[in-house]
């Protein structure tokens, strides 16, 4: 199902919201599928976030109320709020479930969760279990080292050491590439992308292979630690990002791609964008990444004006 715009974004929510709105809420249930049926059952929608993705889902540590934050939770956020719509409820609840690498794509498949809202890439292998939102962000897999280190390329990783979080797309470019290189290394693995990390900081990795956002975003949240690591510019694959919901939810989908066309157009799909890569994170740290021209370039097939 393509982008759904203007008048047709309004339409689209109408008409989802009539279907949910007989004489009685059982009737109303009955009406609706997939996920919207669980949400107009239940109260509930469940949100499947990360931990550790700065700044895409994670906690931030000494934060009151424990919820998580980041910029694919504020988009999960908004499409809560159109699910509400379309199914007739403005007192539609949120329940957080934390999830990992490894079994994010079976949350989601399960019905354990509702949304997963991290930092996943949409590749067409995971596209036969799960489907996904529009692009959300565009990076790409590179190397973090601690400054001063032998490894100044991929190239430089026969015989080292380097851990990978587990589950990721990051493992399959990695060993995809030494394959290729004919080189040897050894390849760890870590259960988050925190604990991937503190490999290399105390040595028991030598580089740790993940999306380049999001070892900007653990130097980031290292503080002034974070200054003794480095990302190589090397890219090791592409990754396009997504929220990540149940396949063959046609009306679900419907309300996702609505969300994000009202985004695009009213702006805030941009403003959201700036609030977690251009200016200070909670912890008052920057990541100034800019966007790039390949998420630019989809924002506007959605609608943004620039």
């Amino acid at each position: 199902m393509g982008p759904v715009r203007g008048p047709a974004l309004a339409a689209l929510l109408a008409a989802l919201l009539a279907a949910a709105s007989p004489a009685t809420p059982a009737g109303a249930v009955e009406v609706l599928t997939g996920t919207l049926r669980k949400a107009a059952a239940s109260g509930t929608v469940v949100i499947g976030y990360r931990t550790s993705s700065i700044p895409f889902s994670y906690v931030e540590e000494g934060r009151g109320d424990g919820h998580p934050i980041g910029y694919a939770i504020d988009l999960c956020l908004e499409i809560v709020d159109d699910i509400g719509k379309a199914i007739g409820r403005d007192d539609l609840g949120i329940r957080y479930e934390p999830v990992t690498s490894e079994n994010r794509i079976p949350a989601v498949v399960s019905g354990q969760i509702d949304l997963e809202c991290g930092s996943t890439t949409a590749n067409a292998e995971r596209r036969r279990s799960v489907a996904f939102s529009p692009v959300t962000f565009v990076s790409a897999t590179k190397l973090l080292v601690p400054r001063g280190s032998a490894i100044a390329s991929y190239r430089d990783l026969a015989g080292k050491r380097v851990v990978v979080t587990a589950g990721t797309t990051n493992e399959a470019a990695l060993r995809g590439l030494l394959a290729r290189l004919k080189l040897e290394a050894q390849i760890l693995t870590g259960r988050d992308h925190a604990e991937s990390f503190a490999m290399v900081r105390d040595g028991r990795a030598d580089a740790f292979a993940l999306d380049d956002v999001l070892l900007y975003g653990l130097i980031a949240s290292a503080g002034e630690a974070g200054r003794g690591f480095t990302v190589l510019p090397d890219k090791l694959s592409f990754e396009p990002y997504g929220i990540m919901f149940r396949k063959d939810d046609p009306a679900l989908a419907g309300v996702v791609n609505a969300t994000f066309a009202r985004l695009a157009e009213n702006r805030e799909l941009r403003w959201t964008y700036e609030k977690w890569f251009l200016k200070r994170l909670p912890n008052g740290t920057r990541l100034n990444v800019p966007m790039s021209d390949e998420l630019r370039t989809s924002f506007q097939v959605l609608g943004l004006d620039e």
